[in-house]
């Protein structure tokens, strides 16, 4: 009882602090002009409650992997230690457990309750109210909880048409929920194939964009001359342009905005230090090379343990549990290793999910981002954090033997379809990269020469013409 009284009081902290910093982060992004009314601002505010839980739930699948890593060397370099006693393996196989309860709760219960209560109004003939809708969601969950069931079954009985499958589904709790959730889980570990590669690659984008880039061959104060040129001519164009002229008004406003934001950047450029300029940003270009190149290394070892050993397979064995073998090869170090390779992934795989043209729409903006929108990332997170564990475990990355119904999923112990996983995520990755190299550092190579007015790039940006220092336009 004690044990138990425990335990809940670990997971209570954990997750009272995830949903603090997940109802944050909301908060930051969800619009603030959705509460106008008391009714749907009380439906607003549940969906809200919702989604939070829904993000904290994500945040814990996350964090948990790292965490019964770590658990694992300190039970191993502190074995009698009174203090950490409480971090035992029933503790950490509780954990998995609940973060798989939460993440079935979640994406099959409350997202869409949150879903269709936001989208709900009643049905016709009854009363407008807070009942009404909520009679109207529960009716629309079950129907949807009909249609998946029938779906799944009939997938079921297509490809393992026996008699023991078609047992299995009968059992809605031991058998039918974990197939299903399996099958979201590989959807998600194919999104995940296909999002991480992209991030890999667009990382190199996004750290060059928040860092100060050196300044190679160029003339800061050139280019502000410029800059403030081109912005003191379209403020001219915007002043002497007629109100009546909406389309044109819009249209040199969206220049100026632009034109002022490339302003800041190249102030900011002016005003950084010489250390902030010179070697902070080789120092991050450098260290995101070597993760990336080191964990295609470690997919590459991986299709070769796979081919000549059994027990590399993601269900190929059990493991000795927690505290009693280390999980890395290299002791404490590979293990801190594999944690900053696990949080590297996920931030690419969430720039990746969100540089796909499919989903470029998809991406929240500050103060001005709907419920509805706000529900389908929480719901996209959820899926990509809840397959990170599964990609993890079959690329390689860490040899944690999965704990809870994180690791009862059938296609794990099908050799086929993870060498095929580990061939394509190591292909497209390597493919990304080459692309990646041979096009932006060819360009900002051509740039720091002074060679970009030659016009020697592919780019269609840089055919256009661009104003000289006099006012004049610069063309080949």
């Amino acid at each position: 009882l004690i044990n138990a009284i425990f335990f809940f009081q670990i997971c209570f902290l954990l997750f009272a602090v995830l949903y603090i910093v997940s109802y944050f982060i909301i908060t930051r992004y969800k619009r603030k002009a959705d509460e106008q009314e008391d009714e749907d601002a009380i439906v607003n505010r549940i969906s809200l409650f919702l989604s939070t839980f829904t993000l904290a739930v994500s945040a814990g699948a996350v964090l948990l992997l790292p965490f019964s890593i770590i658990s694992n060397e300190i039970l191993l370099s502190f074995p009698q230690n009174y203090y950490i006693q409480w971090l035992n393996g029933s503790l950490i196989h509780g954990l998995w457990n609940l973060a798989s309860l939460f993440s079935n709760l979640c994406l099959f219960v409350l997202m869409p309750f949150a879903f269709f209560f936001l989208e709900s109004e009643g049905f016709a003939g009854l009363k407008k109210g807070i009942r009404a809708r909520i009679l109207e969601t529960l009716v629309m969950l079950i129907l949807l909880a009909l249609l998946i069931l029938g779906i799944v079954w009939v997938a079921s009985a297509l490809i393992d048409n026996d008699a023991a499958s078609m047992e299995s589904l009968y059992d809605l709790w031991e058998f039918y929920l974990p197939y299903l959730y399996s099958c979201i889980s590989l959807m998600g570990c194919l999104l995940l194939l296909l999002c991480t590669p992209v991030g890999l690659s667009r990382m190199f984008t996004v750290m060059g964009q928040l860092l100060v880039k050196p300044t190679i061959l160029e003339d800061l104060d050139e280019q502000m001359y410029i800059i403030t040129l081109e912005e003191e001519a379209i403020q001219r164009k915007l002043n002497g342009v007629s109100s009546t002229v909406e389309y044109q008004t819009v249209e040199l406003e969206r220049e100026l905005e632009k034109v002022k934001s490339k302003k800041t950047n190249l102030e900011r450029r002016k005003k950084a230090s010489a250390w902030e300029r010179n070697l902070v940003y080789p120092a991050v270009m450098i260290l995101l090379l070597i993760e990336t190149s080191f964990s295609v290394l470690l997919v590459a070892l991986n299709i070769l343990y796979l081919l000549v050993d059994e027990t590399a397979m993601p269900k190929g064995s059990g493991g000795p549990g927690i505290g009693n073998a280390s999980l890395s090869t290299f002791g404490f170090v590979g293990a801190a290793l594999e944690i900053i390779l696990i949080f590297y992934l996920m931030v690419s795989s969430v720039v990746g999910f969100y540089s796909l043209r499919f989903f470029e729409n998809f991406t929240p903006r500050k103060d001005d981002t709907t419920m509805t929108k706000i529900i389908g990332n929480c719901v996209s997170i959820l899926v990509l954090s809840s397959a990170l564990p599964v990609m993890s475990r079959t690329l390689g990355i860490t040899r944690f033997d999965l704990l809870g119904d994180f690791g009862r999923f059938n296609w794990l112990g099908n050799f086929y379809i993870v060498l095929s996983y580990n061939l394509l995520f190591a292909i497209m990755t390597t493919l990304c990269l080459v692309r990646k190299f041979t096009s932006a550092v060819r360009e900002e190579l051509l740039k720091a020469l002074g060679l970009d007015k030659l016009h020697l790039s592919n780019n269609p940006r840089d055919s256009e013409t661009k104003p000289s220092a006099n006012g004049h336009q610069k063309t080949l």
